[in-house]
């Protein structure tokens, strides 16, 4: 055997080796078969938001991303999961307008943060998540709720889905203290 081709085999096995000892391991599932205690995300639904109130949340998040300097599209939906209100930024994509809305109507139809189910798929490799009506995968939709009851929920897109989620968070503190 020639210098060149024991050299060239030592090199591609500590390749092989280098990328084995690298390579993500797939995320233990979680085990769907544990019976909690308590029902999750089990707040009750309450009365609808108001119109004010929804475009006080709206305007909370327009100022953050404008200072963010990031376009959203921004809707607020009821605890029925119908629309209140809703903004497109200018510079906004079009494609995340209903995506927006989407994401609002997940977080209160589910009563949960649409971000559950992105780290379901994500993290959890729970990919049977999307086979569930209505479901999106991606941050950005947040419940709202008053006195322990969802009264609705805002879906923010436009941005990445840190970004969506970010924008979020800051309409759905003018309601979720």
């Amino acid at each position: 055997m020639s210098m060149r081709s024991v050299t060239a085999g030592a090199l591609g096995a500590a390749f092989l080796a280098i990328g084995a000892a690298g390579a993500q391991q797939p995320p233990t599932p979680p085990n769907l078969d544990a019976i909690p205690e308590k029902m999750p995300f089990a707040n009750p639904y309450g009365p609808p938001i108001s119109a004010q109130r929804a475009e006080a949340a709206v305007q909370a998040t327009i100022a953050e991303t404008t200072k963010r300097g990031w376009a959203m599209n921004i809707a607020v939906v009821d605890s029925g999961g119908n629309l209140v209100t809703f903004t497109r930024m200018d510079g906004a994509q079009l494609a995340s307008i209903s995506i927006a809305e989407h994401k609002a109507r997940v977080a209160v139809k589910f009563r949960r943060p649409s971000r559950a189910f992105e780290d379901a798929v994500q993290k959890g490799g729970l990919n049977y998540i999307l086979s569930l009506d209505d479901v999106v995968a991606s941050r950005g939709g947040i419940p709202l709720i008053e006195d322990g009851k969802i009264i609705g929920a805002i879906g923010c897109s436009g941005g990445t889905g840190s970004q969506d989620e970010a924008a979020c968070m800051v309409g759905a503190a003018t309601i979720n203290k």
